[in-house]
């Protein structure tokens, strides 16, 4: 077992500096689905943060600005990334909010997930 998970360490380790390398000639912009969900989330996540600033965090508008957000990061959790672009995008915007903590419900990882398995 501890073998396995060892393995698990260095894959992961080797394949990060893979992500951050960008293939030659390759358009890397996402698809506008995709560009879209993730301007909905910041414009969200600004919105919950403007929501905590100006009422100090304790009313149904945080509460609604807080789901508001949370709907649209679940909405890029779930979103099946076909092509190379859309999977890079996804997964380096994704790992800047597990950088900042936010990735941390049940729901996300499920929905990650649910995203890439084939739906055929």
């Amino acid at each position: 077992m501890l073998f396995h998970s060892g393995s698990a360490v260095v894959a992961s380790t080797v394949a990060a500096p893979a992500l951050g390398a960008e293939p030659p000639g390759r358009d890397q912009e996402p698809s506008n689905n995709l560009r879209a969900l993730i301007e909905a989330h910041k414009a969200a996540y600004a919105a919950f943060g403007k929501a905590l600033h100006d009422i100090g965090g304790g009313s149904s508008g945080s509460d609604r600005a807080s789901r508001e957000e949370e709907r649209a990061l679940l909405a890029i959790c779930g979103y099946a990334a076909v092509t190379e672009r859309d999977r890079l995008a996804k997964a380096r915007y994704l790992f800047e909010i597990e950088a900042r903590g936010e990735l941390d419900l049940a729901e996300h990882m499920q929905a990650v997930l649910r995203s890439m398995m084939w739906k055929g």
